[in-house]
């Protein structure tokens, strides 16, 4: 009850400021070679929905260090894992929309992983959105979840 009166509070007051944005982006599951992914459409994908509060991208082990620089020279926090990214990024992602501190939760993927955490975001009072490399590379299941969907074939 206590959360659901905080968001209310805080959904009051966004209506006076710009939406705080978190974007999670599955790099494994984006940077492929059949994918043409640009490190500012990502960026510009989740501003088109308001201030990005965080934009994190989520590598494991095998990221080459040019795509790390890259990354971190876009604005980007790396997060780089040798175990399961998904689960490091769903993780993370849940906990940040669930903090209050998040009006929209972006997910860049196309795994059908990340359903849970729109759908937990969406039951607290958190805007989804579902974010695919582009047309060929979306996952049904997070575009029939979330509550916006982009691909980044030209639609940003």
């Amino acid at each position: 009850m206590v959360w659901r009166l905080r968001r209310a509070l805080a959904n009051w007051v966004a209506d006076e400021r710009p939406a705080r944005v978190g974007l999670f982006v599955d790099g494994p599951n984006v940077f492929r070679s059949e994918f043409d992914v640009d490190l500012d459409d990502l960026r510009e994908a989740g501003r088109s929905r308001g201030d990005l509060a965080v934009a994190r991208l989520y590598l494991n082990e095998h990221a080459t260090p040019g795509l790390i620089q890259a990354a971190e020279a876009h604005g980007f926090e790396v997060v780089l894992t040798s175990g399961d990214v998904d689960v490091k990024l769903a993780i993370d992602a849940t906990e940040l929309a669930l903090s209050g501190d998040l009006d929209v939760l972006a997910v860049v993927s196309r795994d059908t992983d990340f359903k849970p955490v729109l759908e937990k975001a969406a039951r607290h009072g958190v805007r989804t959105l579902a974010v695919s490399p582009g047309e060929h590379g979306r996952s049904d299941a997070l575009f029939s979840t979330a509550h916006e969907t982009l691909h980044l074939d030209g639609d940003v």
